[in-house]
This record gives structure tokens, sequence and C-alpha cells, in this order.
């Protein structure tokens, strides 16, 4: 038997090059499940992704999946990508299996936490205060310079993590200090900073927002002093303070210190993004 991906609609191209494509998957012309495969604008053109793989329940367990997933990569392969990505529910064990088996490595992960109904207090020798506009500027600039680098060291090219730190700024700070649901405080201790967080406000889910932690950093020398905690706890009173009832964050795998943080603080893993070249 065959398994092959059979469009089911016209290849779309967005303004910024975009591609995208919706499939079936069929075994001998016979529809077995679904396929919806794109290239990843944040990265540039050259990153794909298998938005989603789906296969019906009375064909599965029959290496049905597996077949897919490498036509999908071919497919973005023909488009020119060097590289795909795939995000798995951190409960969905078949697919955990099967991105394991075709040689996907683990990049990242989110993990939410639901906030108890009184927020956590902050220790008494430490203060907070919003960053000015000036701190915000040089802020911004070591930022973009230090995410790019992140994702550098995991497997993106130069262009390509340029690339992503620029779109991250775009979509998640249109309007720098003023950009809506966007708090960026500094942490302090006898009157200087000892570390800096951004919470801002996230979809987490297709139409499930929450309260995000979109940066936390504790100043080299002062590591090891609770202070992540501390903007840790900060993050939760300012979500409750808002209003939200969850807090998310993202992680790079291999921050082995930070996600054992967040794992003592009752942050659960919700999704597993994962990567593979292409060759």
């Amino acid at each position: 038997m065959t398994t092959t991906l059979r469009p089911t609609g016209p290849l779309r191209t967005s303004a910024d090059g975009a591609r995208s494509r919706h499939y079936e998957v069929c075994v001998n012309s016979r529809p077995v499940g679904t396929a919806h495969i794109e290239t990843v604008p944040d990265f540039g053109t050259k990153v794909g992704r298998i938005t989603s793989l789906r296969i019906d329940e009375a064909d599965r367990r029959r290496g049905r999946g597996t077949v897919a997933a490498l036509a999908a990569e071919e497919v973005l392969r023909g488009w020119g990508c060097d590289q795909v990505t795939v995000s798995v529910p951190a409960d969905a064990e078949p697919a955990r299996q099967l991105v394991t088996a075709l040689g996907y490595v683990e990049r990242s992960r989110n993990m939410v936490k639901t906030l108890p109904s009184q927020p956590p207090a902050l220790p008494a020798d430490v203060t907070v205060r919003p960053l000015s506009q000036a701190e915000y500027d040089a802020w911004r600039q070591k930022e973009s310079v230090s995410f790019a680098q992140s994702w550098l060291d995991r497997g993106l090219s130069a262009e390509q993590a340029r690339a992503k730190s620029e779109a991250s700024e775009r979509k998640f700070l249109p309007g720098g200090l003023a950009t809506p649901h966007t708090w960026i405080s500094h942490l302090l201790h006898d009157g200087e900073s000892v570390g800096l967080l951004w919470v801002g406000r996230h979809e987490i889910q297709p139409g499930e927002w929450a309260a995000f932690v979109y940066d936390v950093e504790v100043v080299e020398e002062q590591r090891g002093r609770g202070y992540g905690r501390a903007l840790m706890a900060l993050a939760e009173r300012i979500a409750l303070q808002v209003g939200e009832t969850r807090l998310g964050l993202h992680v790079f795998t291999g921050n082995t210190p930070a996600l054992r943080l967040y794992e003592s603080l009752g942050f659960r893993t919700t999704s597993l993004y994962t990567y593979k070249q292409l060759l």
C-alpha cells in the first residue's frame, strides 16, 4: 500500500512570502487523514512547519503517520526549506514518540501555571519600578542581540535568528513601552537593579489567553540569591492584578536551572517545540 499526500486546496502565498497548503493523507487514493504544511515567516523563508497531521482512528498504528510526515518534509524541501518544526502537546505520547523516531529534537517548551487567588508576597528587601524610556531603549538593543543568539545556538542560521528576533519585536512590542498589556519592571535591592521582568498577554492556545512571561533576567553577579524566584512572584502578582488566572512562559531546552525553578513553582509543560534539519 502507498501512503501519499493529496492537495485539497491551492498553494497559498502571503504578502511576506509564506506558503501554506492543506492535504489529505491517502492510502492507495483512499483518504485516511489530513495534514497542513506551511512555512514560518518569523524565521524567514527557509523554515517550514507541519502545523497539523491527523490519521483516522481506524488507520492508526500502521505507519501512516510516519510516511505522511516524511512526505510533508519532502514538500517543504521542494519549497526550499532547510529546517522543519513541529509542536507537540506534552500529553500526546504517540505524537512525541513519532517525532522522536523521525529525528526531531526538542528545542523549547511552553509552560503554564494556574494561579492561586492570593498573590505571593515579595521579599521584604526588594522593591519594584518600571523602566524609563532610556532604560527600555538600551534593554531592547541588548535583548534583541541576546534573543537572536539564543536561536542561533539552537539550530537557526544567523539570518533566520535575526529574522525571528525582529519578528518577535514587531509582534509583541509594536508600541514599545506603550504597547497594550505590557509590563516591564526592574527588581531593586538597596536601590540597585538585580533583575528585570517583562510580562505581557499571550494566546497560549487558539482562543485562550493568559498573562505571559516574555523575559526574566537576573543580573549575572546577583544570581543564586533568590531573585529569580522573586521575579516570578512579581509576575504572578501582575497577572492577578490585571485579572488573569493563568501565567505562561517559554523556556529553551537546556536551560536546566530555569526549568527546575518553574517546575518548583508549579508550572506544567503544555507544549514541546521540536525541529529537524532537512538535508
